[in-house]
């Protein structure tokens, strides 16, 4: 009986996860345990991850997007599965501005703890009496240092809600969040892009439309290839013979016309190459939220907003290859 609790106690040590949060306002997450390796994409500070393998400093994690890629040690706090039950349970606060930091003392003059980006979670202080001053609030990192934020930088995180396929005919975005979500994609206005970004230190396409909606409590798949199989499919009708058509002509425009008419503000609109074979399937390359007035917001060089309208000055110079949409 000895030997049978013995080995179900290492069999069960055997199979303890080990997991961690992200301390840094933005983890990078390589393709490989170097500095020089290509990002795979950021995750945001108050992130839990699980870690799987290590190499040196380097720590193999996957994250909640889902990704598998590698992170340095010095970017993590390591904590216990109970520790983590913990920490999941404990009061947060979500970081809404672009930009900022935490400070060693409620006001700006005082030493910075840490910087911080839109979408950062933090622990509400468990400091008894000090939680807020003056239109401060305290807040913990995951390593447990204390610190202050502006208080009107901070919103209530009650956590996310994911979007399946299939969801978006019952409205699960109101037209009040809709424009929460542009107006989060809107002060990245500007941000250059960055393959694997999703933070005001670079972004890429899928990157805002996944961080705009993160911020407003709705979790989406972090890839546009993923992206559009959440929601519901918005019909629209594509003439493929006009696929590669760059002209300025009246049948293009048309055509185009066609395409964005079953559009509605916050429709998550997809660009690629369709199939054009029996048993092919749509390469997505590229994601933008649909504005309305056949504009878009969108990370391509920048984030930028542009004209699906042929003729119009900020007519952006790839909107022939869009084929498709979402509603969420």
């Amino acid at each position: 009986m000895i030997v049978m609790a013995a080995l179900v106690a290492v069999s069960t040590f055997a199979q303890e996860k080990r997991w961690a949060v992200v301390e840094l306002s933005t983890v990078y997450m390589r393709i490989q345990p170097d500095y020089e390796s290509a990002l795979e994409t950021q995750e945001l500070m108050g992130t839990v991850v699980e870690i799987v393998g290590e190499k040196g400093y380097w720590r193999e994690i996957v994250s909640p997007q889902p990704y598998k890629a590698w992170a340095t040690e010095k970017g993590l706090i390591e904590m216990t599965t109970t520790e983590i039950e913990a920490y999941r349970l404990a009061p947060k606060v979500m970081f809404t501005d672009l930009y900022g930091h935490v400070y060693s003392q409620p006001h700006l003059k005082s030493q910075t703890i840490c910087d911080l980006v839109g979408g950062d979670i933090l622990r509400l202080s468990q400091a008894s009496g000090k939680v807020k001053k003056a239109g401060w609030t305290q807040v913990m990192l995951p390593s447990g240092k204390t610190g202050w934020v502006p208080s009107g930088s901070i919103t209530t995180h009650k956590g996310f809600r994911s979007i399946a396929k299939g969801q978006g005919d019952a409205g699960s975005i109101s037209e009040k969040e809709t424009e929460k979500i542009i107006a989060q994609a809107l002060k990245l206005v500007g941000v250059p892009y960055l393959w694997g970004g999703m933070s005001a230190k670079g972004v890429d396409c899928s990157g805002l439309v996944r961080i705009s909606h993160l911020m407003n409590g709705i979790l989406l798949p972090r890839n546009a290839s993923q992206q559009i199989h959440c929601g519901d499919r918005v019909g629209m009708p594509i003439d493929k013979t006009f696929w590669n058509d760059r002209s300025n002509t009246e049948a293009f425009k048309a055509e185009m016309a066609g395409r964005i008419s079953g559009l509605k503000r916050g429709d998550l609109v997809f660009f690629g190459t369709p199939a054009m074979e029996e048993g092919q399937k749509d390469r997505v390359t590229h994601v933008g939220i649909y504005l309305g007035d056949g504009k878009i917001i969108h990370a391509s060089h920048l984030v930028r907003i542009n004209s699906l309208i042929p003729g119009e000055p900020d007519y952006y110079e790839n909107a022939h290859r869009l084929l498709g949409a979402i509603r969420l």
